[in-house]
């Protein structure tokens, strides 16, 4: 963790040094956290003038995000996954049937597992997997991942007529999607 004063401020946040990223990225979590991506080849002497200068933006999305509560998982045992994995299942299984009525795709089979960084998957060979947490997301969140994975059955990419036929049965994909990436869900 490292620390900066903005507009007399300290804030805390952490650096994430990215092979991946090509250029500077900040991002504010609803839970508060303040998460800086830099090149492996950066200079480090770039960051902090480069969040200075976005300091205003910084500084309005922390407060912004004071307003509403987090649900953040912080399950990671065995004994969580082992206890939620049945349960996982059965609604993944029913999600699924219910939403491949209208889709109509074949796949091969579904399966939970203890994922960190994913909700959901889906294989070139069919298979959708699902993240034990599933079961403790709100229904509308959780229709969400079924239906992206689903969809995935149809077109494996993320194409404008992939993102169509998420549309067709869940029409504010986009801020579901959002809740999910910019930090109103957590996963840990």
């Amino acid at each position: 963790m490292a620390w900066i004063e903005l507009q007399k401020q300290p804030i805390e946040y952490s650096l994430r040094l990215s092979k991946r990223a090509r250029r500077l990225r900040l991002a504010i979590h609803a839970d508060g956290r303040f998460v800086v991506t830099a090149p492996v080849r950066m200079n480090p002497r770039l960051i902090e003038p480069f969040i200075i200068r976005k300091s205003k933006w910084v500084l309005e999305k922390l407060e912004y995000f004071k307003k509403f509560p987090c649900p953040a998982f912080r399950l990671s045992t065995k004994k969580d996954f082992i206890e939620h994995k049945f349960a996982a299942l059965a609604l993944a299984e029913e999600r699924v049937a219910h939403f491949n009525q209208i889709y109509c795709f074949p796949f091969n089979k579904i399966s939970i597992k203890n994922q960190k960084t994913r909700w959901g998957s889906c294989s070139r060979r069919g298979n959708l997997s699902f993240n034990y947490k599933i079961i403790l997301l709100p229904k509308h969140v959780a229709d969400y991942i079924v239906v992206h994975e689903l969809c995935h059955l149809g077109e494996f990419n993320h194409s404008p007529r992939f993102w169509n036929l998420v549309a067709r049965v869940i029409p504010d994909h986009r801020m579901i999607r959002h809740q999910l990436k910019h930090g109103n869900v957590h996963l840990f």
